[in-house]
């Protein structure tokens, strides 16, 4: 029995057995948090469908868990005896040190404050990193993280890198060259045509005829604006030029391309 008292009386395992408790307490405050905010994300998704609101509430649980992790590791400091009062006071000087070793960190994490504030993308939207083409998980404060469309593999981009990101747009133009031997009356019944199929597509969201765009050396070429989800877009595309050039074929209509005449001058 006095062995147990002696345990529970030393120093030592007071301070492991409050530090456990303040570690216990901020992971179950953590799961909480996040049990709350995924269920906030989940009737958003369901109800609103805003890619806005699931980028904020994942940013918060990145926030959430930066602020439990500072405020765990100090409560631990605390009760080993460190003054964390004279060690923030401290800080300002130790700052400018800190600051030359964690210039990137801090560099990610403004950056991820403009992602949010600035609106350059959210959670859900199809971005463009070096080789990489993905849809985005989640926005942290440092890193944004997305789900490659061809390789389906993880990619994490810092987010101080965000000037080199391309989000990827959800419209495709195409272009449709008719000889100009046909009226423009003529071949816009054609394109109206073109158009009514491409609704019909299971992938395409709206397809609409914009006019003329161009007076080719060979040919009068019209375009055609179409939206899809961008993780299709490859494939949507080569569909949708499929449709373009079946319906031509049923009009009997050839394609105009560039002819070059040879005239051959005999030798006396």
């Amino acid at each position: 029995m006095q062995f147990f008292e002696d345990v529970i009386n030393n120093k030592w395992f007071q301070r492991f057995f409050w530090s456990a408790i303040v570690i216990l307490l901020s992971f179950i405050i953590y799961h909480l948090v996040s049990k709350f905010l995924a269920a906030k994300e989940q009737k958003n998704s369901k109800i609103f469908s805003q890619k806005k609101n699931k980028t904020y509430l994942r940013m918060l649980r990145s926030i959430v868990a930066y602020g439990l992790f500072i405020f765990t590791a100090l409560m631990v400091l605390q009760i080993f005896g460190v003054n964390v009062t004279s060690m923030l006071a401290g800080v300002g000087i130790a700052s400018i040190v800190v600051g030359f070793a964690l210039q990137d960190a801090l560099k990610d994490i403004i950056r991820g404050l403009d992602i949010i504030s600035g609106n350059y993308y959210n959670v859900g939207d199809i971005i463009k990193f070096n080789n990489n083409t993905g849809q985005v998980l989640s926005i942290s404060l440092r890193t944004t993280k997305i789900q490659d469309i061809n390789s389906m593999n993880i990619v994490s981009i810092a987010n101080r890198d965000i000037d080199e990101v391309e989000v990827v747009s959800e419209y495709i133009y195409l272009t449709v060259p008719l000889p100009y031997e046909m009226k423009v009356d003529a071949a816009e019944d054609i394109l109206d045509e073109m158009v009514k199929k491409l609704k019909k597509h299971e992938d395409i969201t709206s397809a609409a005829y914009q006019g003329i765009t161009d007076i080719a050396t060979s040919s009068m070429n019209y375009q055609i604006a179409i939206t899809c989800d961008p993780t299709v877009k490859l494939q949507t595309r080569r569909d949708a030029l499929g449709i373009i050039v079946t319906t031509l074929e049923a009009h009997r209509i050839t394609i105009p391309y560039t002819q070059l005449d040879i005239h051959a001058r005999r030798s006396k």
